[in-house]
């Protein structure tokens, strides 16, 4: 074994980070380092650590990614996340921003993420977008406008065309009903 940095699976926010650091501390390791997807140990481990950091991570509803493939995939989903819940428009264009961060050919990294997952990149980056509206909604401390904005959609419209197609709601039906219809991001 001999490892001290491992990639994890389903950590989609801060907080779960802060989460499970916790956690392992209170077991006996000495995290280096967490940050989403990552986890850097001062030493390196072995086997029966391994087996009981593989247990304290899969009881609190991540996994461990031990190939490449996998890797690559949970680093597309960490980056749309970040991206989504930044607030900030993307300078060039989806693919353009996963290539560059990634280091791969965009073609590569689509096939490779379709293939992982049954969706395809811009699939997953439209749920991600659309799940933050609806919490952005249900907070209701921004217009609509502001929230396509935000959500660096073109217009309110073309934000309004793309909520209602993924939800079945016009977002102001939504901001009216206010029901919880939200769901986990790390299940989209």
């Amino acid at each position: 074994m001999n490892n001290k940095h491992f990639h994890i699976k389903n950590m989609v926010c801060n907080h779960c980070a802060e989460v499970l650091e916790e956690k392992l501390k209170l077991a006996g390791f000495e995290v280096q380092n967490m940050e989403l997807g990552e986890l850097y140990l001062t030493q390196p481990i072995d086997e029966d650590q391994y087996a009981k950091l593989i247990s304290i991570i899969r009881d609190n509803g991540f996994d461990i990614i031990d190939d490449e493939n996998s890797r690559i995939v949970e680093q597309v989903k960490q980056l749309i996340i970040q991206q989504v819940r930044s607030g900030t428009p993307l300078e060039n264009n989806l693919s353009d921003f996963l290539a560059d961060n990634i280091y791969k050919d965009y073609q590569q990294i689509s096939r490779l993420f379709s293939a992982v997952e049954g969706k395809s990149i811009e699939r997953y980056f439209i749920l991600q977008k659309i799940e933050r509206a609806k919490e952005l909604i249900v907070y209701d401390e921004k217009t609509l406008s502001q929230i396509a904005l935000e959500l660096d959609y073109s217009s309110q419209q073309h934000f309004s065309r793309q909520f209602k197609k993924e939800t079945g709601l016009a977002p102001s039906h939504f901001k009216d009903i206010k029901q919880n219809k939200r769901t986990s991001i790390d299940r989209l």
